[in-house]
Order: structure tokens, then C-alpha cells, then sequence
């Protein structure tokens, strides 16, 4: 089991977002339990992948996203997320997060989880296929 420090204060979401520009490389902001808290700015289409351990959270701070789902008898849907919305993939669904014009994100998993999950192909230039970053500044 991990065990946390308390964290030495309050994390203002919109500063911590102002201190990194990369798309798609998400900053680990807190953690709770087992799991880390990451923030991220997304723009244009993630990989399509699962995670077939764990379900994931995302709460849009900002913008729009939409989540291309396909369900387990091959259908295809998708959601979309406003400010402030919350949608949770469940564990071994395949999804793909997009945004047009940008968004904000925050999303659960548990620590050490890999952001592309099971993705097989070579990850396009604009994602960054991580376990998080340190949130610095």
C-alpha cells in the first residue's frame, strides 16, 4: 500500500495548468489512496486504447471533450464532455479522447498506470505515453 504525505497546500487547478504547455502529458497534481489526481491540456485525437485493470475518471475543467467509446459488442458511441461534466470509462473499454479546440482535464488512476493503457502501435509525436509528470513551478 502507498502511503501519502499530506500535501503542503492547496492546489489551484488554473495556476498548475498555467505552468506547462505540452498536449497530452499529464502532471500529477495530488494523489489519493493508491491512485493519482493528473491535470492535462488535450487538443486533436488521443490513440484508441483500454485499460483492462481500472476504470478512468475525467472531469473537464475547461473547453470541451468528447470520448469515442466502443462498447464490448463492438458498437461504437461517443460522449461528450462540457465544463465541468464527469464521465467515467469503465475498466477494459476501449476509448479515444479528442478535443477540437482544446480542453482541460482531470482524470483518476491508479498510480503508475500508463496514459495510452494498452496500446500496441507507434504513438503519434503529439502524445506523450506516460505514468505522469511532476507537477513543477
Amino acid at each position: 500500500m502507498t502511503t501519502h504525505q499530506a500535501q503542503p497546500a492547496p492546489v489551484d487547478l488554473h495556476a498548475a495548468l498555467a505552468t506547462f504547455d505540452a498536449l497530452w502529458s499529464p502532471r500529477i497534481v495530488a494523489a489519493v489512496n493508491d491512485y493519482d489526481v493528473r491535470i492535462a491540456k488535450v487538443q486533436g485525437q488521443y490513440v484508441w486504447h483500454s485499460h483492462a485493470d481500472t476504470d478512468e475518471f475525467f472531469l473537464v475543467i475547461d473547453g470541451e471533450l468528447t470520448i469515442g467509446l466502443r462498447e464490448p459488442d463492438a458498437a461504437e458511441r461517443t460522449v461528450t464532455l462540457t465544463r465541468g461534466s464527469v464521465f467515467v470509462v469503465p475498466r477494459g473499454v476501449e476509448h479515444r479522447p479528442e478535443s477540437a479546440a482544446g480542453a482541460a482535464i482531470l482524470m483518476f488512476e491508479p498510480t503508475g498506470t500508463l496514459s495510452s493503457g494498452d496500446f500496441e502501435g507507434a504513438i503519434p509525436d503529439h502524445i506523450d505515453s506516460t505514468t505522469g509528470h511532476a507537477l513543477t513551478g
